[in-house]
């Protein structure tokens, strides 16, 4: 399982073979099985997570029952709750397996000595959490300006590997709309063809 993150590393880093070895080996491997959850609301997030195999959801449950979805987290993605995890609060939301996962865990006390003793994979970090919060700023502004066939047009461009993976009513709950909307654009869309 480790070779997912030996080769990620390798891609996007200039870390030696001896650093990016004690990186994999630091790190504690984990299962999920479809619809299992790697943390749930109310817990504390102890975990940064690395995305070998599978997809999984970070998704926040609202009065009615009804899913929000924040983040998708495909092969070579990072994910946890950053809040939970900084502080030691318990989490607001869930972050569930949407097909089986495999995935590699590094505790908070683990990463962050890993991060003091290799500043090639501090310095990833901190690109990381720049990246992430670009996407969040445009996806924020998406939300409150974007047309629904906008807003799925979007997602079909940036993530065009993960819209034959999920079904749609998640589609529709990542997107903010109604599931019965996403349908009607993507028949429309079909029929323009």
């Amino acid at each position: 399982m480790t070779t997912g993150i030996e080769a990620y590393l390798h891609t996007h880093t200039r870390l030696s073979d001896e650093e990016i070895a004690r990186i994999a080996l630091a790190a504690t491997p984990r299962s999920l099985r479809r619809n299992e959850l790697l943390l749930q609301e109310g817990q504390i997030c102890r975990h940064k997570a690395f995305v070998v195999k599978g997809l999984l959801r970070n998704f926040g449950v609202v009065a009615d029952g009804s899913e929000h979805i924040l983040q998708f987290s495909p092969e070579d993605t990072w994910t946890l709750d950053a809040e939970s995890y900084d502080r030691s609060t318990p989490s607001a939301f869930n972050i569930a397996a949407i097909e089986p996962s495999e995935l590699l865990l590094w505790t908070r006390p683990v990463f962050n000595r890993l991060l003091e003793e290799i500043p090639e994979l501090h310095a990833l970090s901190l690109q990381l959490i720049s990246r992430n919060g670009y996407n969040s700023r445009q996806r924020l502004f998406a939300a409150l300006s974007a047309t629904p066939e906008e807003k799925y047009n979007g997602f079909v461009r940036d993530c065009p590997d993960l819209v034959s993976r999920l079904p749609l009513h998640m589609i529709a709950a990542y997107l903010g709309i109604s599931l019965k909307t996403l349908t009607r654009i993507r028949h429309a869309q079909w029929q323009q063809r």
